[in-house]
C-alpha cells in the first residue's frame, strides 16, 4: 500500500481544525485588545465600507433605470449613474434642508414646553381620580411614575440633541471621507459587471468547482433577498410615515390638536422599518408626546395607528414586500430578538433577511438530505 505521508488530506484537515480552535481562544482570551484592533481596521475602511453601502442601496434604482429607460442608448450605464447619483443628491438635500430644521425646532419646542405639558397631564389624573374615586395616594404614585419617565426622556433628548448637532458638523468637516465614499460608490457601480467577474473567477481558482458553485449560489440568494427586503421595506415606511404626516395635518384642521406632525410622522417612518415590533416602537413615544398636549388627541392618534398598522400588515406591506424573505413569523421573531440584542437597531432591521437566507439554506439542506435517503417531507409530515 501506498503511503500517503504524514500531511495527508485528513491530517492536514485536523491540524486545521485544531488551529482555529487555538486562534478562536486566543481571540476571546483578549477580546478587548482584538475589538480595538477590530475597531481600529474598521474604521480605517469606514469610507470604503461607506461606498459599498451607498452603491448597494442605489443599485436597484441604478439597475431599473439602465434596463427600463435607457436600455436603447449605447452609454445607458453611464446615463443611468448620472440620473441615479443627480436624483439621489437632489432628494437628500431637498429632505434635509426641509426636516431636519423642522426636527430640531420641534424637538426644542416640546423640551421648552415640557413642563406646562406636565402640569396638563397631573390636572387630568387629579380629574379622572376624582371622578372614579381613586384614593390619594394611587394618583400621586402615577403622576410620580410618569414624571420621572419624563424626566428619563427629557434628560437623554437634551443628551442626544448636541450629539446631533455635533454629528452634523463632524458630517460637515470630513469632506474627505465623504468624496472617497462617493467616488468609491460611483466605481463599484460602473465596474460592477467587471467586479463581479474577478469575484467569480476568485472564487473557482480558490475554491473547488462544486463549493464555487455553492458560493456563488448563495451570494445570488441574498442579494435577492436583501434588495427585495431593504428596497421594500424603505418604500413602505416612507409611505407609512407620509400617510401619519396627511393624518396629523387634516386633524389640525380643526377636529384635534396635534402638534409636532413632522417629528412624530418621521418617528413612525424610520421605526416601521423594524418588522413586527416597530409599530409599537414608534407609537409608543408618539402617544407619550401627544398625551401630555392633549389626552384626546393621543386616542384619536392610538386609533389611527392601530388602523395604519393594521392597513400596512394585511394590505400595504405584503403588496411591496411580497415573498422577498418568505420566513415564518415565528423566525421573523427570532431574528428581531436575536439581532436586535447583538447589533442594535441595525441587527433588528438586517436580521430578518439574514435569517431569511439561513432559514432557505437549511431547508434546501435539509430537502436533499432526505432526497438522498429516499424520503420526501410530505411523507414525514404525514400528508
Amino acid at each position: 500500500m501506498k503511503d500517503k505521508g504524514f500531511f495527508s488530506k485528513q491530517v492536514l484537515s485536523n491540524l486545521t481544525v485544531v488551529a482555529f480552535g487555538i486562534l478562536l481562544y486566543l481571540a476571546l482570551a483578549n477580546f478587548d485588545a482584538v475589538s480595538a484592533a477590530v475597531g481600529n481596521f474598521v474604521s480605517v475602511l469606514s469610507p470604503f465600507i461607506a461606498g459599498i453601502t451607498i452603491a448597494y442601496l442605489l443599485n436597484m434604482p441604478m439597475s431599473f433605470l439602465e434596463e427600463k429607460v435607457f436600455k436603447r442608448f449605447r452609454k445607458k450605464s453611464i446615463l443611468a449613474i448620472t440620473v441615479t447619483y443627480v436624483l439621489a443628491i437632489f432628494i437628500l438635500t431637498l429632505l434635509m434642508g426641509m426636516l431636519i430644521p423642522q426636527l430640531i425646532e420641534s424637538i426644542s419646542t416640546l423640551l421648552s414646553n415640557i413642563q406646562s405639558y406636565f402640569n396638563n397631564f397631573n390636572k387630568l389624573i387629579s380629574q379622572l381620580g376624582e371622578a372614579i374615586h381613586l384614593e390619594q395616594e394611587t394618583t400621586d404614585a402615577i403622576m410620580l411614575s410618569y414624571k420621572d419617565m419624563v424626566d428619563q426622556v427629557v434628560t437623554y433628548t437634551r443628551g442626544v440633541l448636541p450629539q446631533i448637532l455635533s454629528m452634523t458638523m463632524r458630517i460637515g468637516t470630513g469632506i474627505v471621507s465623504g468624496l472617497t465614499a462617493l467616488i468609491a460608490s460611483i466605481y463599484m457601480l460602473g465596474s460592477k459587471k467587471k467586479l463581479t467577474r474577478q469575484y467569480r473567477k476568485m472564487l473557482y481558482a480558490i475554491l473547488p468547482k462544486q463549493h464555487a458553485d455553492t458560493a456563488i449560489r448563495v451570494g445570488r440568494l441574498s442579494n435577492g433577498v436583501f434588495s427585495g427586503f431593504i428596497g421594500g421595506k424603505l418604500l413602505d415606511s416612507a409611505i407609512i410615515g407620509g400617510v401619519c404626516f396627511i393624518f396629523m395635518f387634516l386633524m389640525n384642521l380643526g377636529l384635534a390638536e396635534m402638534p409636532y406632525a413632522l417629528l412624530i410622522s418621521v418617528i413612525v417612518g424610520v421605526t416601521n422599518i423594524i418588522p413586527f415590533f416597530g409599530p409599537f416602537i414608534g407609537a409608543i413615544p408618539s402617544v407619550l408626546i401627544l398625551l401630555m398636549v392633549n389626552p384626546w388627541s393621543a386616542l384619536w392618534f392610538t386609533l389611527f395607528i392601530i388602523v395604519l398598522q393594521q392597513f400596512d400588515g394585511n394590505y400595504l406591506g405584503p403588496k411591496i414586500l411580497g415573498e422577498s424573505t418568505g420566513l415564518p413569523a415565528i423566525w421573523v421573531l427570532i431574528a428581531i430578538i436575536v439581532g436586535g440584542g447583538l447589533f442594535g437597531f441595525i441587527g433588528m432591521v438586517l436580521g430578518v433577511p439574514t435569517f431569511a437566507v439561513l432559514y432557505t439554506l437549511i431547508s434546501d439542506l435539509v430537502e436533499n438530505r432526505l432526497s438522498k435517503k429516499g424520503l420526501r417531507s410530505a411523507d414525514i409530515q404525514g400528508e
